[in-house]
This record gives C-alpha cells, structure tokens and sequence, in this order.
C-alpha cells in the first residue's frame, strides 16, 4: 500500500497532505477507501509527469546535436569494448569524479558513444549532463571573458554530473582559448575531486 501522506507532501502538496490526514483521522469509512485508490492513483500519474518532464528538461539542456543510444550503435563492426561501454553508461564513474576519454581516428562512433553515454545517464540515472563541442566551448569561454562575465559558465558546469567534450583535438583554437579551456578544466577538477 502506497504512503499518500509520505507522497502528499515529497510532491509539495502540503495543503492535501493535511486534508488527507483529516480524513483519516476520521476514521475508515467505504467513501475513505475510494478517495484512497483514486489519490494513489493521481499520485503515481503526477510522478510519471514529473519524470518525464524532467528527461525531458534534462535532455535539452545537455545540448546533444542529436539522440544516440547505445541500441543504435553497431557494436559488431566496431572494436569498441561493448561490456566497458556499457559500464560507462551506468556513469557510476561521475560519483567520483573521474573521467572517461573515448580515443579512436574520425568515423569510429566517439561522439555516438559519448552521446549514448550521456543520454543514458539522464534517462536511466538522473543525472545532469551536457555537451559541447570542445571549440564552441572555447569560443563561449572567450566570447565570456571578451563580455566580462568569466566564470559563469564554469558555475553552471559544476552544477552538472557528466560534462562531454567533443572533437578535443581535431579542430584548432586560439591558444588564448586552450588557456582558458586548460583554466575551467582545472577549476571543474579541483572542486570536484
């Protein structure tokens, strides 16, 4: 049996916890049974929306440049550890702050592999994640410091669980950019660890 007075007020719903609680104390009644089934039943519909709103919120905010999940890769033509991937996807290895670098030459299934990961970690883990490309996350980092406004983007990094970077490597960037890139690395890491 569900705990609608527990569940009443973890939603918020301080005002119809205490009206549940009247009725209670009231005593059983057949009419008390029936509101019973039918608050059980709106509370297990009102935290299937809030969920899904939040996966949803959660999704947008990560910035993926498309939806990739693990079904979706090929892991047969790949030689990609399928059993390490899948353990990346649990992100367990966000709880201690480590990271995870996914190396291989153009067209090998990095950024798909990164994306799954991510999108994994808020559907099935809860986690807040984004990603960037690593030169459009330099291009802010300068495009920040040029505007006076250094650091916020660092801030809203820390709130994060998983923060994936693309392409570190393949495109160039101003050395400035590397500095300031080289600089949020250090600041995430230091107070994460």
């Amino acid at each position: 049996m569900r705990e609608v007075m527990v569940e009443l007020k973890q939603l918020r719903l301080h005002g119809m916890a205490a009206a549940w609680g009247d009725l209670v104390d009231q005593g059983s009644s057949a009419g008390l049974d029936s509101a019973r089934w039918l608050i059980e039943h709106l509370l297990q519909a009102e935290g299937t929306d809030r969920a899904m709103r939040s996966v949803r919120h959660q999704m947008h905010v990560a910035k993926f440049p498309m939806h990739r999940d693990l079904a979706g890769f090929d892991f047969e033509v790949s030689p990609v550890d399928r059993k390490l991937v899948t353990t990346l996807a649990t992100t367990a290895f966000t709880e201690d702050a480590h990271n995870a670098v996914l190396v291989g030459g153009p067209g090998t299934g990095k950024t798909h592999l990164a994306t799954a990961i991510g999108v994994a970690g808020i559907t099935r883990y809860g986690k807040r994640v984004r990603f960037y490309s690593t030169v459009d996350l330099v291009n802010a980092l300068e495009q920040e410091k040029a505007q006076g406004r250094a650091g916020r983007i660092a801030n809203s990094l820390l709130r994060m669980d998983l923060v994936i970077l693309d392409e570190l490597g393949y495109l160039p960037f101003s050395q400035a950019g590397g500095a300031l890139l080289f600089h949020l690395s250090a600041a995430c890491t230091s107070t994460r660890a």
